[in-house]
This record gives C-alpha cells, structure tokens and sequence, in this order.
C-alpha cells in the first residue's frame, strides 16, 4: 500500500537525525527534498542510496497532482527539508492535504524542529504560546507585526539573519524595548547562541556586527 512519510532531518548537527528517520528514508521508493544538494549530504552521511526528486515552493504547486498519482500507483515517498519538520514554514502542505483528500495514508515523524528547543531555551512561558513562522517581508508586514502588540501567549518568529536586526528594532517601536525575547541562532550547530534580555538589549547585541545563520525569535507576550 502507497503512503506518505514527512521526515524531520536536523536543523544542525547531523546526528540529531532519528534511527528511524534513516530507516524509512531508506525504504522508502523515493525522497522528494527541498535542496536536492543539502540533503545529498545527509544522505550519503548514511549510505542512503534513494533517488531523489527536487519539491520545493517554487514548482510544488505543478508537481503535487503528479506526485499523488504516483502514490495512488502504490508509490512510497518521504518528504524532506534542508532542516527540521516538512510543513512547518516549508514545503509539505500542500501534499499532504491532496493525500488526505484522495484517501492516502500520511504519516509525519517526530523529530527536530528549530522552534521547539528554542522556545525551552529561552526562558520564557511555554505552556501557551503561538507559532507565526515567517512574517510577510514585505506587503502586510506592518500590519502583521502591529497585531502582535496585544498578544498575551509566547511569540515564536522565523527570520533571515539578514531581516534580523530590521525586525527587533520594528518589534521594539510597537511592543515597547522592555519586552522580553530570546533569539536563538545556529541551533545545534558549533557556534550556536542564544541571546536573551529586553528588546534594547538584544537588538544593541547583534546590531554590532554581521548576523548569521538561521534565526528564531522568542517574543515574551503582553503582560496580563
């Protein structure tokens, strides 16, 4: 019988990667990765020998009928990103729901995920918080990082390194620079940090230099 995997790979060090992870991916009849390059690595790192298919935002939209027909065929595919869980701010979606739709079994999973360790490490309540990925970059963004002012749950952002500092400085004119936040970067990684303090703080933190890596922002909600 055909069935969907979504496989978390690490967001850093490559032996955060599941027993189980390296199983189905090797059982499986094909990987659909969202950098064929980036998880070519991981999969020669465990002699997995699958063949490989691009699947990605910018074609997923014209695959995933031809996929789901591949899967209604008796086809096995596993799911993959450049890091973490397939769906979570990357491509999956959309997959996943066609393969609900025609009836095909999904299974995602458990495994790593980049907002999870960063939200424990940051400190901050973590019995209710609310997930908003990537912030629109440009149109609506205003809009979107208004509404957060009110927010009384934890608040977990995506952001390049590049928008970092650009987005601190945005959070700090509408919640106030006393806020409380956490930004975590280079997850599991060698030199990975977590800077945590007010908003002034963190902001005058990584304004003095070049920001790199994959950044999470832990936003502490509005006082109740």
């Amino acid at each position: 019988m055909s069935k969907l995997f979504l496989v978390p790979t690490p967001v850093g060090n490559l032996g955060d990667m599941t027993f189980r992870g390296v199983e189905v991916l090797k059982s499986v009849d094909l990987i659909l990765a969202e950098d064929t390059r980036t998880s070519r690595v991981l999969l020669q790192h465990y002699g997995i020998e699958t063949p490989l298919q691009s699947y990605h935002i910018f074609n997923e939209h014209q695959t995933v009928a031809g996929l789901v027909e591949r899967l209604k065929s008796g086809t096995t595919i596993a799911v993959v990103t450049d890091a973490g869980t397939p769906g979570i701010s990357d491509p999956g979606f959309l997959l996943v729901r066609e393969a609900v739709k025609d009836g095909i079994e999904v299974e995602c999973l458990p495994g790593a995920t980049a907002f999870v360790p960063a939200l424990i490490d940051s400190g901050l309540p973590c019995d209710r918080f609310v997930f908003l990925g990537f912030l629109p970059h440009k149109k609506g963004r205003q809009t979107a990082i208004q509404a957060l002012a009110d927010e009384e749950r934890t608040m977990i952002i995506y952001e390049s390194p590049y928008r970092l500092v650009k987005l601190l400085t945005e959070l700090a004119a509408v919640v106030g620079e006393d806020r409380q936040v956490s930004v975590s970067r280079e997850i599991s990684k060698l030199h990975a940090e977590t800077a945590r303090g007010i908003l002034a703080e963190v902001l005058a933190h990584f304004a003095q230099g070049q920001v790199k890596g994959e950044i999470v922002v832990i936003l502490a909600g509005k006082p109740s």
